[in-house]
């Protein structure tokens, strides 16, 4: 909340858990802190409604600029005097007197209150000051993605050019062409032949069409321009109302025309929608050749008869560059430039869009630059953004100034070759009446119109733009209702008692009831609550959403002060002023006297379990180009999510929606990202969104058994719409996240976010499906916007930027390999003769690299060509020529296989195989290979294909007279086997190592990799871990990667140990022991670092000289280390170097004594002398 209410702060220690079903939420829900000291505070007289004297006809309309308040009125001057804007009398038109005006209420004076003083109790809200907002320790300002030019005193920019700032060229031709129009008109007959030449006269000269539209147009085209507006005047005749409606398009293959009569500064829902049209079949698309420019105006004078309307035409050209193929990186007008652009844009206009693309070539979100017209009020706005990165911008931004009170006189889209879309609006204020008396005026409203194209850039058409269309709703309580409509699909409980009696029933650490609760959960899930029902509900309270809001925005809104301060507060923000903020009791006793029913009252209750969960957000801040939020995990049901979640971003878009999860303060994870085939895919992937983002971070939690970090995961789901907008969504993703990490600044704003979380976070992430080739940028980025642990924000990365990949060294086939080596080695098998069956072909990391590092007898390879077999062994020579070159086995030599070999494509149908055998399909073929019965296998190891590929259902394929088919199989892929079916085949005899324990290679790298990044300084890191340009790696680097290889292999080899020891004791399942031992792992851990233990100096290192890299320890030292690897990490890898050696030790239920046994052998390796710090 802010400051001046009375009220604590939600942490993560003090928050309650509550449920969407609960009676009732904490009683200190949406509070405030009160240990908070006050600033000057601003406060409001209040006056009623019914003490206002309004004027009741236009003669009586203020004329120095005031407005009225919907409700009770609101205190412009005092927003005057804190933001150094012009007086109230500098705003008056010219010409206007000042005798009639409203009273507006004036202020109290700023006071500062005494640190006890009582507050307000009336729910009045003020401006919350910079200076006392929660925030994260040690936040320091940085760089940021957007550009906002902030208006200002010493950044006034005053345009000094008469006109637009584009010229057409003359067209010689146009009075030869005026006669043809005029001349086609009279043959035609339509217009009696005394009007053909005012009317002609009319569209030519008076409706302030440039001279490129009648060069580009035929004559039969103008001639049918004129007749429809000439019908159009004609129909009104007609119509009951008499009101004149004119609607022309015509679109051609190179160009459009839309002209439609048009209201200013009023957004029409229903009707053609030109805008929209424009928006989604010319502009969204644009990229390269295919980009389009739009040029639109208002004509300078009323329609005949109508004084409220005027003509907006609009016209669109097709571009043609003057360097189709610059650089991205290339800036110059004259070579990135269009062509028409360069011939009609005057020198001044085109300074001006050369400084905002110098800007916008370097940013992530768009620049936004407001310049003023001299000798006018009317004020140039100018945005500029990346193609493809704010669909539906240009019809979203009309609403946008409508809802300020403000119209357009001229607009511009202009295209450039770099990929980058400037737009150019020409805003000037309504005219004064009674509709209109309650906007501010225009020199405040161009300040909030800037702030809020920020927000409007993350969401340009959001679910509930109706309501912000027609003024019911203000931009922010509608993207704020958005927001919670994703929260909602995700978070409405709706499994029902049966499933929680269920879940009692099961033991959540059991593997195989987890897995099956899961499966039970996705069936459960019904379609009660579908996207459309909740949007439906949340439709019909939209003054249930302004309270909401209310609630909302006073606990993160945060109003800068100081003679810097240079933003006027939003209109919604000027409802804290005037409506009164309800306390969390009163928001639930105010929904249940409003809705309808009960699953309305769900929907909406949601909205306060989404309020109490934030702990801060972007929402407010100019800076973001996607909307985020960090969310505390407690509301969160238990019986669902049984293992807590220690973190929740939750990340939205125009473009996708996703999440960030992780279990541990110190976690790391991959990135993934999601498509769908079509709108019933994305249904389905939308609905299990959440669930698949926290299993797999689950998974990850227990594959990190080894390294300090816990399991996260972030998932990135694409919209619908947007499947080809990959590297904007990840880009935006990542960015908004880091605006809550660093604090986002820009000019005249700084470290604007409320954080409710109150600690430092550092988040670590990686490639993973659809972002490898992402990773770079991500680093890249955290280091241009001055984020301190840019080395280590992503694995994965190129060598270049100090990155081991995973692939070039096998990282995580070294662990797989370990797996299959250990078999051989305890069964004494020689791998010459071991026949092998691998999904995953030689194109892939996994694949490709146990090819090379293998030597069994391959006989069967699946991949995503085909299959290819020779049950005598495929030719080893031809397998690694494939694997080295990275490519699939189409591209096999078939020369090399024996008579019983063959090779079966995706795309073949009705082949006869050497045992007589027709395939009638190879997509089908390929996909059920792995499930063919026989013994042609001895082993089988799953490098790639999809999860799930061997469930209960089908596993039975691979199980004969109650014996396994296939006696060994150590999975490499993810998740390839369930859980139940890998116990049906242990069952059956087969030795079965799962993935968690056998491809955990890679994550043990990338941990290595952050550490590395974590213990250099910048200058160190670069000399000693980055490749240098000539592809040369420094001989540290070389050394590194080795002593990693060899972490692996040990890592590996003492959790295989671990497992085959307690099976051949206990008689347990390997697949259930790997997990067993990794929650014993991870349990043993967390407690670990909570013990007094980390507090002996002496033993905290020992163990850190232990489980730290040699060379590391080496080339920097471990008192330096320490100085600069966070605390937090380090007892992160003092607790799972000690737990994980423990356990693999001693087993998963050792002893009450084993533990004390085994520090006392650790503790009589550290030296007597040791000392207890206060650490």
């Amino acid at each position: 909340m802010v400051p001046d209410l009375d009220c604590p702060s939600r942490g993560d220690a003090d928050v309650e858990a509550f449920r969407l079903f609960d009676n009732q939420l904490p009683d200190d829900h949406g509070k405030c802190p009160k240990n908070k000291s006050l600033s000057a505070s601003h406060t409001t007289k209040i006056v009623s409604p019914q003490k206002l004297t309004l004027p009741t006809s236009p003669n009586q309309l203020p004329s120095n600029g005031g407005f009225w308040a919907p409700l009770k009125a609101i205190p412009l001057s005092s927003f005057y005097k804190l933001h150094r804007l012009p007086s109230l009398t500098a705003m008056t038109e010219p010409g206007q007197d000042d005798a009639h005006t409203i009273e507006l209420p004036r202020s109290e004076p700023m006071s500062h209150p005494e640190p006890n003083q009582t507050l307000p109790q009336n729910g009045t809200v003020h401006n919350k000051l910079l200076e006392q907002v929660i925030r994260t320790p040690g936040r320091q300002p940085s760089p940021q993605p957007t550009h906002l030019g902030v208006p200002g005193p010493s950044q006034h920019r005053v345009l000094h050019e008469e006109g637009s700032g584009y010229v057409a060229p003359k067209f010689e031709g146009k009075e030869l062409q005026m006669d043809q129009v005029m001349d086609q008109i009279e043959e035609k007959g339509f217009i009696p032949p005394e009007f053909v030449e005012s009317e002609t006269n009319w569209f030519y000269n008076e409706l302030g069409i440039d001279d490129m539209y009648f060069q580009t147009e035929t004559v039969p085209a103008i001639v049918n321009h004129i007749l429809s507006l000439y019908a159009g005047k004609v129909a009104a005749f007609a119509r009951d109302d008499g009101r004149l409606e004119i609607r022309l398009d015509k679109e051609a293959v190179d160009h459009a025309v839309y002209i439609d009569t048009s209201k200013p500064g009023v957004s029409v829902i229903d009707g053609p929608r030109y805008e929209q049209r424009i928006d989604e079949k010319y502009i969204d698309g644009s990229k390269g050749s295919n980009s389009y420019r739009v040029e639109t105006f208002r004509s300078g004078s009323h329609l005949p008869g109508e004084k409220d309307q005027q003509l907006r035409c609009y016209f669109v050209y097709k571009c043609h560059f003057a360097n189709p193929n610059p650089g991205s990186e290339e800036t110059k007008l004259e070579i990135i430039g269009e062509k028409r652009f360069l011939q009609k844009a005057t020198q001044n206009t085109k300074d001006i869009y050369q400084e905002v693309m110098d800007h916008a070539v370097s940013r992530t979100g768009p620049v936004i630059e407001m310049f003023e017209m001299e000798g006018s009020r009317e004020k140039r706005l100018v945005i500029a953004y990346r193609q493809g990165s704010a669909m539906g911008m240009f019809s979203a931004l009309s609403d946008l100034y409508h809802y300020y009170g403000c119209t357009s006189s001229r607009k511009y889209v202009e295209q450039f070759s770099n990929g980058i879309t400037i737009m150019s609006i020409y805003l000037r204020p309504l005219p004064q009446t009674v509709a209109t008396a309650r906007h501010p005026p225009i020199e405040a409203a161009i300040h909030q119109i800037m702030k809020e194209v920020s927000l409007l850039y993350c969401i340009p058409q959001n679910k509930f733009q109706g309501h912000f269309a027609s003024g019911r709703l203000s931009l922010q309580e509608t993207i704020y209702a958005h927001c919670v409509w994703v929260f909602v699909g995700h978070f409405l409980n709706r499994l029902g008692s049966e499933y929680a009696s269920l879940a009692s029933l099961l033991d959540p650490n059991n593997s195989v009831h987890a897995e099956m609760l899961s499966k039970i959960k996705r069936r459960l899930r019904t379609e009660t609550f579908t996207s459309d029902y909740i949007l439906e509900i949340i439709n019909k309270y939209p003054d249930l959403v302004r309270s909401l809001y209310l609630a909302f925005a006073s606990t993160h809104y945060v109003q800068t002060r100081g003679e810097q301060d240079d933003f006027i507060p939003t209109l919604s923000y000027l409802r804290l002023k005037i409506d009164t903020v309800l306390n969390d009791a009163e928001l639930k006793s105010l929904i249940s006297k409003t809705v309808a029913n009960e699953h309305d009252e769900m929907v909406m209750t949601a909205f306060r379990v989404f309020n109490a969960g934030v702990l801060k957000t972007n929402f407010y801040t100019p800076t973001k180009v996607a909307l985020s939020f960090r969310l505390n995990p407690i509301f969160l049901p238990e019986v669902e999510y049984p293992q807590p979640l220690f973190g929740m971003f939750l990340v939205i878009s125009s473009e996708f929606r996703g999440f960030h999860l992780r279990f541990r303060d110190i976690a790391r994870g991959g990135i993934r990202i999601v498509k769908s085939r079509n709108r019933e895919a994305y249904s389905i992937n939308a609905r299990s969104l959440f669930d698949e983002n926290y299993n797999l971070a689950n998974t990850q939690q227990r594959k990190n058994k080894d390294i300090p970090e816990g399991g996260s995961k972030g998932v990135i789901l694409l919209d619908v719409n947007h499947q080809d907008k990959v590297r904007v969504a990840f880009e935006k993703y990542i960015d908004s996240i880091m605006d809550l990490l660093i604090p986002p600044t820009s000019p005249g704003i700084k470290d604007p976010i409320v954080d409710l979380h109150g600690q430092q976070e550092i988040l670590f992430m990686g490639p993973d499906e659809n972002t490898a080739d992402l990773v770079n940028w991500a680093t890249e980025h955290a280091r241009k916007r001055g984020a301190p642990w840019w080395k280590s924000f992503f694995t994965g990365k190129s060598p270049k930027l100090g990155g081991i990949p995973h692939d070039a060294y096998g990282m995580t086939t070294l662990s797989v390999r370990e797996y299959i080596l250990g078999i051989y080695r305890k069964l004494n098998l020689s791998p010459e003769t071991v026949r092998k069956l691998q999904t995953g072909g030689p194109d892939g990391d996994l694949g490709s690299n146990e090819i090379l590092l293998g030597n069994e007898k391959y006989t069967a390879i699946v991949d995503g060509a085909g299959v290819l077999v020779d049950p005598h062994g495929i030719d080893g020579a031809e397998l690694v020529r494939l694997a080295k070159k990275r490519v699939m086995i189409s591209e096999f030599d078939m020369s090399k296989l024996s008579p019983d070999g063959y090779r079966v494509l995706v795309d073949e149908m009705n082949i006869t195989l050497p045992s007589g055998e027709v395939v009638n399909n190879g997509m089908i073929f390929r996909n059920t290979f792995h499930l063919r019965g026989g013994k042609q296998f001895d082993i089988f190891v799953p490098c790639g294909g999809r999860p799930e590929s061997i469930d209960l259902s089908t596993v039975h394929k691979l199980i004969v007279d109650g014996k396994s088919t296939i006696p060994y199989i150590v999975e490499g892929a993810n998740l390839f086997i369930t859980q139940d079916a890998k116990l049906r085949l242990e069952k059956a005899g087969c030795i079965v190592y799962k993935d968690a324990s056998a491809n955990k290679g890679g994550v043990t790298s990338s941990s290595l990799e952050v550490l590395a990044s974590l213990s250099f300084d910048d200058q160190s890191f670069v000399e000693n871990m980055c490749i240098r340009e000539d592809g040369t790696a420094p001989p540290f680097y070389d050394a590194y990667v080795k002593e990693v290889q060899e972490t692996i292999k040990r890592n590996a080899a003492l959790e295989f140990e671990a497992i085959w020891r307690e099976h051949q004791q206990t008689g347990i399942a390997r697949s259930t022991l790997s997990d067993t031992l990794s929650i014993a792992i991870t349990k043993l851990d967390e407690e670990l670092q909570k013990t007094e233990l980390w507090k002996n100096t002496a033993l905290r290192k020992s163990v850190l000289e232990d489980a730290l890299p040699q060379l590391l320890l080496e080339k920097i030292g471990l008192d330096t280390i320490i100085q600069r690897v966070p605390d937090n990490y380090l007892r992160a890898i003092f607790g799972s170097y000690l737990a994980s050696r423990f356990v693999y030790e001693r087993g998963s239920s050792p002893s009450q004594f084993a533990f004390f046994d085994f520090m006392s052998k650790r503790m009589a390796k550290v030296p007597e002398e040791e000392t207890f710090s206060q650490a």
